[in-house]
């Protein structure tokens, strides 16, 4: 074991341990001697395995939020929403056992929980536009998202069952069902 001389531990740490979600037992020590660094060097960063995984489930909300408002950034509602549902699925089934670990912590802290609104912040947003433009059907913007991401989040986790294959032709067939299940009557 090397004395602890990292240039970025926290990173570090946080990569191998996204690497090994899934693949048995984490543990610090276990992460250190595969980064080469001193079995307490990552208590500098966390303080235990908990620590750890939500700063990694952070993280996951993080990068989840940045690829959501880039997907949705650009096009008319239907664009938008194409493009969003295509980058949560392909950003799920990419990251399987980082969105077990996100969702499965997001309300152990107030730091997820704050990580996890803002992520999901670009697809209300869209709602929100597309029901002041007279696109989508009135109501609660947060409801209506949660509608229509839950079709999209279970389109993903089918994918990621290897229950279908999600590709780009299906993920647009299922936001075009969504966009005609969303107009105003």
């Amino acid at each position: 074991m090397s004395p602890y001389h990292h240039g970025n531990l926290r990173a570090a740490l946080l990569d191998e341990a996204e690497q090994r979600l899934g693949n048995g037992e984490l543990s610090l020590r276990e992460l250190a001697r595969a980064i080469g660094v001193s079995h307490g060097a990552p208590r500098r960063h966390f303080a235990g395995k908990q620590a750890l995984l939500e700063a990694l489930a952070e993280e996951g909300f993080i990068r989840l939020g940045r690829t959501l408002e880039a997907a949705a950034a650009d096009g008319d509602f239907t664009a938008r929403l194409a493009a969003l549902a295509r980058a949560y699925v392909h950003f799920a089934t990419s990251h399987g056992a980082l969105l077990d670990l996100m969702f499965a912590g997001k309300h152990r802290s107030e730091g997820l929980e704050a990580a996890a609104d803002r992520a999901f912040a670009a697809p209300l947003a869209l709602i929100a536009d597309a029901q002041a433009a007279g696109e989508v059907v009135a109501g609660d913007p947060e409801r209506v998202a949660k509608v229509a991401f839950a079709a999209v989040h279970g389109l993903a986790a089918l994918a990621g069952a290897g229950v279908l294959e999600a590709d780009d032709a299906l993920i647009d067939e299922t936001v075009e069902r969504l966009v005609l299940g969303l107009k105003p009557r």
